[in-house]
């Protein structure tokens, strides 16, 4: 038995008295009877039932139809009438408000209940399917690709927000259009017009992509790439019903593709800039070292003195391009430290004015009592670079940049988050074109950038931002379109004096007997640090490879009392052969030497504490008392 709740609306009393007496029986609860079309809202209202058995013919100016229309629409209750006769146009009034059955009068309990049970299940049945149609319609508007659903014809009946947008059709416009209309499509390298997904589903019966490079054509006439596919819709039988198209903007996916295959490209190119500067850096160790080694045999009155500075200041401008060419490649030991600002921007000068050409002036203030900061010297230089250059690419044309230096003391919050404290400033200012307000909130996102495509990989500033804030700094900025950019720097103060770049050249140069296992690969450099150390006293074991390195250690690891590897070799890097190192050396003290910095020299440098690690191209003095350093074990 059911414990259905139902309104009775009948205007004859013994009717209405006879249901109620048949509902009862047949297990239905009866919520409420009424003989009055305008009774019949406030009590469904109030009831909330789950059926009404409506009397067509009622007392008063309502009749039931009228009523059954205010319930439906606004209760959504379903209806059974009831009557006795009726005419052909009530009929066709009493079809208009979808009743779920009729009942004629005079009629038993076995047709009642079929009727009652009959429209109670069709309407649950409507209700679960309103359910699903809402939740299903309630995805489709949600996700973030556009759906559009055909018919079998290949008109559309359904589009969500997302498609909206992207065709600029809305679903009461697309209703019942073919879809080669709302979905024009064309190939991007070709310019010829698409083929219909839907046509092509139609046709397989599967799921089917969108080629590669399509462009969709608003309805505006405006152009977006899009990707995804489209797929049959099939009934219960198999046989197709209508299709479905999803799809999406691809846009942004497309920029950051962009952006990553020129970051590859930046990689590619850094790793052959690392190189390079490498095997440079070796070339110019024995340069500078044999170069000196004559300077100090010909004596200053040599006729060939002036020649011999010469080449060594040529080869110190060189290693000082090598080391710009390993901070744009990142390839540079990061050694934080105190630095004077004003001596790193004078020394990056001449580079900034080859960057940024000859039509910009250059204009650097320096405060004349600034200090120091506390950071690595590649990555501050890398900083100005990368200012320097954006300054560039704003200046259309004749332009100036001021670069300048000065101290500040902020008081708590006074600049971002700062502290209270002394801070050295660094300002970049060029009167370019300046950056739209409406880009300003975005600059320092990695990928984003104001040039044209093709002109700027975004990442500029973003590196700049993070080397800033890794230091305990700030960045901030003003700019104007028409103007130009500021660009200022806060770096906290370091009070210490400026460490001296490089090792201090000694008058007497450190000497000892220990045992020195030399491993480089390249000959010269191998030839020259041999000569070094044997002159200043050390037996020196050589080897041109790991696997050598390792034969020595197992026939002299007794007489073995330092290792000086360089860190980058073919077969077997420092890192592999030290850790083989350490089976005949546990006790193993280690000095690097290397053209760049590398990342496996972090771990390696570890695992082994007592190391020390010193940059080619490297002086003699550079040398021996890095190797005095270590046997002592005062570093």
């Amino acid at each position: 038995m059911t414990s259905a709740r139902i309104l009775v609306v009948e205007d004859e009393a013994i009717v209405a008295l006879d249901l109620r007496k048949r509902l009862t029986s047949l297990g239905y609860e009866v919520v409420d009877v009424t003989a009055h079309g305008e009774d019949v809202l406030a009590i469904a209202r109030q009831h909330r039932p789950h059926l009404t058995l409506m009397d067509i013919r009622l007392r008063g100016e309502m009749d039931g139809i009228q009523a059954a229309e205010l319930i439906r629409a606004e209760l959504g209750l379903p209806v059974v009438y009831l009557t006795a006769h009726a005419d052909d146009a009530t009929v066709a009034r009493a079809r208009v408000t979808e009743p779920f059955g009729y009942i004629l009068k005079p009629f038993d309990e076995r047709e009642l209940r079929t009727v009652i049970e009959m429209a109670l299940y069709k309407h649950e049945a409507e209700r679960k399917l309103r359910e699903s149609e809402r939740r299903y319609a309630t995805t489709l508007a949600s996700i973030g690709d556009g759906v559009i659903a055909t018919d079998e014809s290949g008109c559309v009946v359904f589009m969500n927000s997302v498609a909206e947008k992207l065709t600029g059709w809305t679903g009461s416009e697309a209703s019942g259009v073919p879809l080669s209309i709302v979905f024009e499509i064309y190939n991007e390298k070709t310019r010829q017009p698409g083929a219909n997904p839907i046509a092509q589903v139609s046709k397989d019966d599967a799921i089917d992509g969108l080629p590669n490079y399509t462009i969709l054509v608003r309805r505006d006439g405006s152009e977006v790439p899009i990707d995804d596919c489209a797929s049959p819709i099939l009934d219960d039988r198999g046989d197709l019903t209508g299709a479905v198209l999803v799809f999406r903007d691809v846009t942004q996916s497309r920029i950051v593709e962009q952006h990553m295959r020129h970051a590859q490209k930046m990689e590619a190119v850094g790793q052959l800039a690392g190189g390079i500067a490498h095997d440079f850096n070796n070339m110019l160790t024995v340069i500078l070292n044999y170069t000196e080694m004559l300077i100090e045999a010909a004596g200053a009155d040599h006729p060939w003195s002036h020649f011999l500075h010469e080449i060594q200041r040529a080869g110190e401008r060189s290693a000082d391009l090598t080391n710009h060419l390993l901070t744009f490649c990142r390839k540079q030991l990061v050694e934080p430290r105190s630095i004077d600002l004003n001596e790193t921007v004078i020394r990056i000068e001449q580079m900034l004015r080859r960057l940024i050409g000859e039509n910009i002036d250059l204009v650097v203030k320096t405060s004349p009592s600034l200090g120091c900061v506390r950071m690595d010297t590649g990555q501050l230089e890398r900083i100005l670079v990368n200012l320097a250059v954006n300054a560039r690419d704003a200046i259309s044309d004749q332009g100036q940049l001021i670069v300048e230096t000065s101290n500040r003391e902020l008081a708590s919050s006074q600049v971002g988050n700062l502290p209270a404290g002394t801070y050295r400033c660094l300002s970049v200012s060029d009167n370019g074109q300046g950056i739209p307000a409406s880009q300003h909130n975005r600059i320092f996102e990695p990928f984003f950038t104001t040039k044209e495509p093709g002109k700027g990989t975004g990442l500029g500033l973003a590196a700049v931002y993070g080397i800033v804030t890794q230091c305990g700094g700030h960045i901030e900025f003003e700019s104007e379109v028409g103007v130009g950019t500021t660009f200022r720097i806060y770096l906290p103060a370091a009070m210490d004096p400026p460490a001296t770049l490089g090792t201090v050249v000694q008058p007497n140069p450190p000497k000892g007997k220990e045992t020195i296992l030399l491993v480089e690969d390249e000959a010269s450099i191998r030839a020259l640090s041999r000569r070094i150390l044997t002159t200043s006293g050390y037996t020196v074991l050589e080897a041109e490879n790991g696997a050598d390195a390792i034969q020595i250690a197992m026939r002299e690891s007794e007489r073995i009392d330092i290792v000086v590897t360089d860190v980058i070799m073919p077969v077997m890097g420092a890192r592999t052969m030290l850790q083989q190192l350490r089976k005949y050396l546990p006790e193993m003290k280690v000095l690097f030497l290397s053209g760049y910095g590398d990342d496996s020299l972090a771990g390696d440098a570890a695992v082994f504490s007592k190391s020390l690690f010193i940059q080619k191209p490297f002086k003699a003095s550079d040398l021996t008392v890095a190797v005095r350093r270590i046997l002592d074990d005062r570093h």
